[in-house]
């Protein structure tokens, strides 16, 4: 950011951290309240905006507690949806009941995932959707995507998930920088978990950093990890079989996601070569023009295969590719596994 445009944000930044530190006091005196819910609650939040790696840890943490034989569901906002202060039911558990445009890309993302596993809803007001949700599904535990600043539901793990490709957001509130809060309210959280941390140049340096920040909160390395490719049209069930897509084809990567840099670096660090790199903002929605601009431009770049993301992908396969064009499917990788998953069974114990 130019040094004009950050005196001009300036302002912008206190405002915006006066309003949002007046929220966080009017809920801390009870003066509006924090809803409790008869089912155990799991946030799971950053402190910045932009991709941290949270939804694949959402996906995740919904399978620990499947394991433990509790009907699962998953509260989001659903940014970037048609009506994003309608309730919209993605998945029922069993079945997948909306798109991206109508549940959002990472409802929708979520949904696929956990077929049979979890149910997802997309609302704003979270606890109307919980109620819901132990209504028609029985749900027992819910997990709160992007739940960090939602405080009007009382949560019994608070987690947040910081990247560490770019940890703090430069140090800065919203607009100015990439905060949401002040790095002070770390100290909320019940657990931190470090993401990306493969792509991490001083780990140890972070991890000192973070458990300064949250006042000595239980750190946790994570790392991501390429589980298949697969084609653009073929579904994410499990057993699907890596592509044949061989490492001396030439690429190009696009994607529409938080921290687009991530995603090209994973790629290279996994041996592909990437001759072109295209980036949308974050839950852009794909025109077919758009995707004829990327092909014509793989094209004249020399590259004989697209890549995109998971999140991307729900928006993709009505489009037409005059390329092949694959799926890069990631999971994740624990330094203490064993230490979360206690802390998650824990958390969701009758």
């Amino acid at each position: 950011m130019k040094e004009s445009q950050g005196i001009i944000l300036a302002p912008l930044g206190a405002l915006y951290g006066a309003v949002t530190g007046a929220r966080r006091a009017l809920y801390k005196t009870g003066a509006l309240k924090v809803n409790k819910i008869n089912a155990p609650v799991i946030s799971i939040g950053n402190i910045t905006t932009g991709g941290t790696g949270k939804t694949p840890l959402v996906e995740w943490v919904a399978r620990i507690v499947a394991r433990e034989g509790r009907r699962v569901s998953i509260l989001t906002r659903g940014y970037a949806r048609k009506n994003e202060g309608l309730l919209v039911v993605v998945s029922d558990g069993e079945r997948i009941l909306a798109d991206a445009r109508k549940g959002g890309d990472e409802p929708r993302l979520l949904a696929e995932a956990l077929q049979g596993i979890a149910s997802v809803i997309s609302d704003a007001d979270r606890t109307s959707a919980a109620r819901y949700a132990i209504e028609n599904f029985k749900s027992e535990v819910f997990i709160l995507d992007d739940g960090f600043q939602h405080l009007r539901l009382a949560r019994d793990l608070n987690i947040v998930a910081i990247d560490s490709t770019n940890p703090w957001g430069g140090g800065r509130l919203l607009p100015r920088g990439r905060l949401r809060e002040p790095l002070r309210e770390l100290r909320r959280a019940d657990l931190i978990i470090l993401t990306r941390t493969e792509q991490s140049q001083d780990i140890i340096s972070l991890r000192k950093q973070a458990e300064r920040l949250s006042n000595g909160r239980p750190i946790i390395l994570s790392r991501t990890k390429t589980r298949l490719l697969r084609p653009l049209t073929a579904t994410t069930e499990r057993n699907t079989s890596e592509s044949s897509t061989h490492h001396s084809s030439s690429f190009a990567a696009f994607c529409a996601i938080g921290n687009p840099s991530a995603f090209f670096k994973h790629l290279q660090s996994d041996g592909y070569t990437l001759k072109l790199t295209r980036s949308f903002p974050d839950h852009h929605v794909y025109t077919q023009t758009e995707v004829d601009e990327i092909v014509l431009e793989a094209k004249q770049a020399g590259a004989e295969v697209l890549m995109t993301t998971m999140k991307d992908a729900v928006k993709l396969r009505s489009l037409r590719f005059d390329l092949p064009c694959y799926v890069l499917e990631i999971e994740l990788e624990f330094d203490d596994e064993e230490k979360l998953t206690a802390m998650i069974r824990e958390a969701v114990a009758d």
